[in-house]
């Protein structure tokens, strides 16, 4: 492998992996819920363990982002999504309901490919991870070139986490040489079952026309409107806090401050109070020239410190900044700073009341956000039931950090680091990606107690409508599948079928000899404890199989050996419940056959003479 030409190379890795990584799936087939258990707790504390030195890591490899961040990235990518999941059933049954007749058991998908951004690689890559073993599937990581080593060594860590616990290390796979072609030979080898998206347009685009089952994670434009009625001074502190969480490089990070013109005096006095810059028209346009390239966002920009984006950009702020603010008059190509950026700069539109708050907001979430995140400051009933209604993204975070929000970090949301966007931006779910989209349930189910009776209500009120009593199939009187009209009718709505002439396996019986003439009061006699027991009915009554106890009997020839095996008690013991129609029933629809099953270990088969005395 190492003569391969390195392209050559990347390829052949992604099938290595794939093989290794299927094989792991296959030996922890057996695994219960509490196994699983044990090896998820296992990583999630060695990746806590490992967060400071991760984070480290990140940052001094792909220039992203500030270390303090990173380390509570990694905390929440592994603590929180654990206690999110733990309680969680996702191998075997995993709920019943007897009063519908439901079952839903889970199973694994097998192997998971995941794809990893440069702007949040160690956290993603622990969440991933976690929430595919959670499923009792593998997972091969496909990482971001500028993030590597540091995915590698954060999949290192999970790796002997897992051989600590005695589980198969290839659960966790990244590849060592990523490349364009080898994470697309990745998202479309025939073994790889579901694929975990997350980066730019292109990229979820690429896993959506893989062929495969992907859940794809694009981009966002976040929205963020400040309304009269809001509590300004803590809007404007938790947007500082939002944006300066890992320097604004989480997707769901506002990215547009849309303020109304009532409060915009005193919202942009508070936020700088928090240590934000409101640009002149010069800096703003030398920062668009920086964060905008051909419209789109310079990746160079990307978790950068406001005093070093404001130095490139050919102004100086102070070094403590927290967050750069720009006035837009407009959304869309006229205006570069209202495309997405992710980095502490925010564009500001001011508008003239809610209405024009809501328009102006549905322009930024239409220009590369649809789908994904918006925020909104109010304490107006109606303002919030516009956004909750009419807002084309699938979180609306009310009066809190859109940042920490939306991954469910300061909310109740389920805590991810995968956030679906839905139809609006071409994505499959809007959900939270977790451990229960890379499991598939299968749901097992029973009849409903009132079938019988609805189908022939149903039945009964075709007919009216076509004139058909009886349609083949139905088993209905009159049905020309039971021959004849069927036989009279029974007291359920379908015929009792002819009178058997079974005679047991006729090929092993021996020739009859006439039966002997009944006594005047014999006692039927059986050859197991139950039906002995149904027969001592009061004379005259019927015993519990529906014959009665003065019916004249003949007595046996041959006795059938006693069988020492358990016998069933259900309600579908032959001979103890079941009516003599019934049993005939049984035998017409078995044909030659005894609908009691093979003879072979049958108590009633007599094994000298190949007879059954049922």
């Amino acid at each position: 492998m190492q003569q391969l030409d390195p392209d050559l190379r990347a390829l052949q890795e992604v099938r290595d992996f794939v093989s290794r990584a299927h094989k792991a799936c296959e030996a922890i087939h057996g695994w219960s819920q509490a196994r699983v258990d044990e090896v998820c707790k296992a990583l999630a504390d060695a990746a806590a363990r490992s967060a400071y030195d991760l984070a480290k890591l990140a940052v001094e490899e792909t220039g992203i982002g500030r270390v303090h961040y990173k380390i509570l990235k990694n905390l929440f990518a592994a603590e929180g999504t654990w206690a999110s999941i733990k309680d969680e059933k996702t191998v075997g049954i995993v709920s019943r309901d007897p009063r519908k007749g439901l079952v839903e058991v889970a199973t694994a998908s097998g192997v998971i490919a995941g794809i990893i951004p440069t702007t949040n690689p160690t956290s993603t890559a622990i969440f991933k991870s976690l929430i595919a073993l959670k499923g009792k599937n593998a997972i091969v990581i496909s990482p971001h070139p500028r993030a590597r080593r540091c995915i590698g060594e954060t999949v290192e860590v999970l790796r002997r986490a897992l051989e600590r616990v005695g589980a198969p290390q290839d659960l966790v796979l990244s590849l060592t040489n990523p490349t364009i072609e080898s994470t697309g030979a990745l998202m479309k080898h025939k073994d790889v079952a579901i694929i975990l998206a997350t980066g730019g347009t292109g990229l979820v685009r690429a896993a959506y026309s893989s062929g495969k089952p992907a859940y794809g994670v694009g981009p966002g434009n976040v929205p963020c409107y400040v309304d009269r009625s809001a509590d300004v001074a803590l809007a404007a502190r938790s947007v500082v806090q939002s944006q300066s969480f890992d320097n604004g490089t989480f997707c769901c990070s506002e990215q547009a401050l849309v303020l109304d013109k009532a409060i915009e005096a005193q919202f942009l006095a508070e936020i700088k109070r928090a240590g934000a810059y409101l640009c002149n028209e010069e800096e703003t346009r030398k920062l668009a020239a920086l964060c905008n390239k051909g419209g789109h966002m310079n990746p160079d920009v990307v978790g950068q410190d406001p005093w070093k984006l404001a130095e490139w950009a050919g102004f100086k702020v102070a070094r403590e900044t927290t967050l750069l603010l720009a006035h837009q008059g407009g959304v869309g190509k006229d205006w570069p700073l209202s495309i997405e950026i992710l980095a502490p700069v925010l564009s500001v539109h001011v508008v003239d009341g809610w209405r024009e708050g809501c328009a102006v907001s549905m322009q930024i979430l239409r220009y590369d956000g649809l789908g994904h995140t918006c925020a909104v400051w109010a304490r107006d009933e109606q303002v919030l039931e516009s956004w909750f209604l009419e807002k084309p993204a699938s979180r609306i975070i009310v009066n809190g950090p859109s940042s920490q929000g939306a991954v469910g970090y300061s909310t109740n949301l389920v805590p991810s680091v995968s956030l679906g966007c839905g139809p609006h931006a071409g994505n499959i779910t809007s959900d939270n990606i977790s451990a229960r989209h890379l499991v598939s349930i299968k749901r097992v189910a029973y009849p409903r107690q009132d079938w019988e009776s609805a189908q022939q209500r149903d039945h009964a009120r075709a007919a009216r409508m076509g004139g058909e009593e009886a349609p083949r199939g139905s088993l209905l009187p009159g049905d020309p599948a039971l021959g004849g009209g069927g036989g009279a009718p029974r007291s359920s709505a379908f015929a009792a079928p002819a009178a058997s002439n079974w005679q047991g396996n006729a090929s092993m019986m021996p020739p009859r000899s006439p039966a002997p003439a009944p006594s005047a009061t014999p006692a039927p006699t059986f050859t197991t404890q139950k039906v002995m027991a149904a027969s001592k009915a009061p004379e005259g009554q019927p015993a519990s199989g529906g014959v009665r106890a003065s019916a004249p009997s003949a007595p046996r020839t041959t006795s059938a050996p006693t069988s020492t095996a358990p016998r069933a008690t259900g309600a579908h013991f032959a001979g103890g419940a079941l009516s003599v129609d019934e049993i005939q029933s049984m035998m017409s629809h078995a044909g030659a056959g005894c609908p009691l099953g093979p003879c072979k270990g049958c108590s009633h088969h007599n094994v000298a003479t190949g007879a059954c005395q049922a």
